[in-house]
């Protein structure tokens, strides 16, 4: 009997083993799918961002975007294989630039970033993306001052600041929209507990 015992005992343990093993095994290859397919959109959205722009180049200095005259307007889209997608969020410090996808659901998160809420015209984008290394993983690394950048479809840079950090609980949806943040980025840490929540100012005067 106690030899009976011994084996399940052995057997389960080598079970859990080999499950840690082929979770870590999985969460790699995710996270490193996530980064190649970000990566390919990239490329195609900011392709077609740069001929957009060049294209409004050629009416001259004179030329006035439209969410300046309309900042009410919907932000314009690009669609890629059949998703669509509001312009691309670059930061610098941590070598991040990715697409942003015009809505969020969780298939669509294990592509690219997506909006949560808001406009970059409105002065109250957010945007959500999963803890992924080649995502939002590395925002933990960034501290105020540091400089972050959302060009919308058109061609058009939005320039920001971090000027404040959060830590916030998965259940504070109103808390993650609130306040008087130009642009917010969020992901949730490694468990999946809580939220952090990078809030930036406008410093597109500079």
């Amino acid at each position: 009997m106690r030899k009976r015992l011994s084996f399940i005992s052995i057997a389960l343990g080598l079970l859990l083993i080999v499950s840690a093993f082929g979770l870590t095994f999985y969460n790699l290859w995710d996270n490193s799918r996530a980064s190649r397919e970000a990566n390919e959109i990239l490329v195609e959205i900011s392709s077609q961002i740069s001929e957009t722009s060049e294209a409004y180049e050629a009416y001259g200095d004179e030329f006035i975007p439209d969410y300046i005259l309309n900042p009410k307007m919907n932000m314009p889209t690009i669609t890629h294989d059949g998703h669509k997608y509001i312009g691309t969020i670059s930061i610098p410090v941590i070598d991040l630039e990715l697409p942003v996808m015009d809505s969020l659901s969780y298939p669509q998160l294990k592509i690219a970033p997506c909006r949560y809420s808001g406009s970059a015209y409105l002065n109250n984008l957010v945007i959500a993306a999963h803890n992924y290394t080649g995502h939002f993983g590395r925002l933990r690394n960034l501290v105020t001052g540091d400089d972050v950048f959302f060009t919308d479809v058109d061609g058009n840079v939005f320039k920001y600041k971090v000027s404040n950090i959060e830590t916030l609980v998965p259940t504070d949806v109103e808390e993650m929209k609130s306040g008087d943040w130009d642009l917010t980025v969020f992901t949730c840490t490694v468990g999946g507990q809580t939220r952090l929540a990078i809030r930036c100012t406008s410093n597109n005067n500079s």
